[in-house]
């Protein structure tokens, strides 16, 4: 299905960020110089792009739908999923703190952000294995054509709408540039 195969093109964004972002934080833990834009940009497309948008859609789009065509809101695979993007939501949280004491000076602080980074990566690492390997082929075999229609359009207009304009476009910038410079850690 397409909506869910546009789903699964920006999980493997979200992933190339996540293996940036684990650099970094394992060159912090070590002792070693990271830029901190390196973990602004990366907790911003975490924030915006990984749970606004990409979140977002599977939040208020997908899994409804997927209510509606019988897999129950309350059933395993759903419930994991949104237990989760919650679980995802207090690493970031944590990190953003650790981060905000890491750029004022908290050398202490940096290993907390990046200890918060880690949990949230391993998590999400988790969580798009299950999606990719239960919840979407589960969704798929649920999924009308006419129902991937409405999807994509809606994926759109959450893109457009909500998000603004260029979205994609930049955090593909931002994840070139962090992979560059984690690529040298």
């Amino acid at each position: 299905m397409e909506a869910t195969d546009i789903l699964k093109k920006e999980r493997r964004a979200i992933e190339s960020v996540l293996d940036s972002l684990e650099k970094a934080s394992q060159a912090v833990k070590g002792g070693r110089q990271v830029p901190a834009w390196v973990f602004a940009d990366g907790l911003d497309f975490i924030r915006s792009f990984a749970d606004r948008c990409h979140h977002g859609k599977e939040e208020g789009r997908l899994l409804p739908l997927l209510g509606e065509r019988g897999l129950p809101a309350h059933s395993r695979p759903i419930q994991m999923m949104l237990i989760e993007h919650e679980e995802g939501r207090k690493y970031v949280r944590q990190a953003a703190a650790g981060y905000e004491k890491w750029i004022a000076g908290d050398a202490e602080a940096g290993a907390a952000m990046a200890d918060a980074l880690q949990s949230y990566i391993e998590l999400l690492r988790g969580h798009i294995y299950k999606e990719d390997n239960i919840l979407y082929p589960m969704g798929d075999g649920l999924i009308t054509p006419e129902d991937d229609r409405l999807l994509v359009k809606q994926f759109d207009e959450v893109e457009e709408k909500e998000m603004g304009p260029g979205l994609h476009e930049k955090y593909h910038e931002m994840i070139e540039k962090l992979e560059e410079e984690t690529g040298r850690l």
